[in-house]
Formats: structure tokens, C-alpha cells, sequence
């Protein structure tokens, strides 16, 4: 099986990349509902990820989001990313990386064009569409900083429950999706949507699709072949 999908490594034309959180988590980095932990445990993560717990509460919500993001720093990629990293600069434009991770790990091991489906944890948006006032180099301090003249917060350049992907980053990796030969699908759940919809639409364009998840998972029935192993081993294998 692995050297078949090595073959169709070398073979593909172009080759597009679903990851999720399960490739982060080898790096240590927690998923979503384990970062309750501590102060954290006693609150439902989806009532930390929404505008409107923003808007009622942005302290705590930011607070949150630094706490994750202290975490994230303390991590590295790993070879899965590294491997990932590696094939695009050894053949550019033969793979298109979608991820469904905002912790920046991809882009830090050298995927700096990654599609990065739910955004960044790393970057800050506006809450509300800007005004003329709101200069980000002109910020109020706080938790969260506001613009100093209307009040409009910062938030974190995430996507959170109820809404929209980036429609630049979704267009692409639709296309994405439709224009492969082979796809990898590695470390995701396959129950986030549109996301997990990828490899349906794929496998319905006749790519083939490679699962790369030591469990299985819904995405399963659309795989030619379901490695069943963690990326940082599986990756380095096939991609090296």
C-alpha cells in the first residue's frame, strides 16, 4: 500500500493537501476542546469562539486566545510539516496545502502560501468594518486594544462558529480540490464542513484520495487507500 501511494506521489500532476488538527497535535499543539484546561475547564470552547461571546464578554474571549497563542509558541513544527514544506519547494506548483489549522505551524515550516481555511490565530482583525480612525499603528492598549477614537476592538483573525471561510481561501482550495489528481487528507476529523466537502469533492472529480489518520473518520469511504498512521511518520515516507 505505501508503495503505491508513493507512485502516486511521483506520478500526480498536481497534488492538493487537506490537513487538521491531528498534524498540529504532534506537535503539542492542543486541539480546539483540549485547550480547556485550568482556568479554562469550566467553559464550553464554542462559547469562546463566537462574535456574540465576543461582544459580551471580549475580555475573557481575548484573554483566551492568548493563552492559546502563548501555547502555540512554545511549539515547533514537525516532520510532517518539515516533509509537507520540503515537496513544495522541491516542485513548486505541483501541490496546493489546505489547512484547516490557524496556528501557523505550516506557514513556519516553509508553506508561507498555505490556504489557511480558518484563518490565523496569530493575526488581528477588526471587529466591526473599519472606520477612517481605526489605524492599527494608532491603537488604544488593553485587553482587547480598541481604536482609540470610535472604540471598534481588535479580535483574533480566526473563523469562529456561524461564520463565513475567506472566500478567496475557499475558492481556492475548491479549485484546488477539483483540478488534483491525488489528494491527502491528513489529520482531520472529516465532520468540520465545508471543509471535509474537499475530499468528496475530489474523489467526485476523479482524483484519487489518500486517508493519512491513524483513526478512522467519515472521509474514509471516498479513500483508495487509508494510511493508518500519524503524519510525522507517514509524510516523511511518502513525500520524501
Amino acid at each position: 500500500m505505501w508503495e503505491t501511494v508513493r507512485l502516486w506521489v511521483r506520478e500526480a500532476r498536481h497534488i492538493a493537501v487537506l490537513t487538521g488538527a491531528g498534524v498540529s497535535a504532534e506537535s503539542g499543539v492542543p486541539t480546539f476542546r483540549d485547550a480547556q484546561t485550568g482556568l479554562w475547564a469550566r467553559f464550553n470552547p464554542q462559547d469562546l469562539a463566537t462574535e456574540s461571546a465576543y461582544r459580551a464578554n471580549p475580555q475573557r474571549v481575548w484573554d483566551w486566545y492568548v493563552y492559546r497563542r502563548e501555547m502555540i509558541a512554545a511549539v515547533s513544527p514537525n516532520a510532517g510539516h518539515e516533509a509537507l514544506a520540503a515537496f513544495s519547494q522541491r516542485h513548486p506548483g505541483r501541490m496546493t496545502l489546505i489547512t484547516q489549522n490557524v496556528d501557523g505551524l505550516h506557514q513556519r515550516a516553509g508553506n508561507t502560501d498555505a490556504l489557511a481555511l480558518h484563518g490565523s490565530i496569530a493575526e488581528d482583525r477588526w471587529l466591526d468594518a473599519p472606520r477612517v480612525c481605526c489605524q492599527v499603528d494608532k491603537l488604544e492598549a488593553g485587553r482587547p486594544p480598541r481604536c482609540r477614537v470610535c472604540g471598534n476592538l481588535r479580535r483574533p483573525a480566526v473563523v469562529w462558529f456561524g461564520e463565513h471561510l475567506p472566500a478567496d481561501a475557499l475558492e481556492a482550495a475548491e479549485q484546488a480540490a477539483h483540478g488534483c489528481d491525488l489528494m491527502l487528507v491528513v489529520g482531520t476529523s472529516g465532520e468540520v464542513y465545508p471543509a471535509a466537502g474537499l475530499a468528496f469533492a475530489a474523489h467526485q472529480s476523479g482524483a484519487r484520495v489518500v486517508i493519512v489518520n491513524p483513526e478512522p473518520t467519515p472521509l474514509d469511504v471516498v479513500a483508495e487507500h487509508c494510511l493508518r498512521e500519524p503524519a510525522a511518520v507517514c509524510l516523511p515516507a511518502l513525500l520524501g
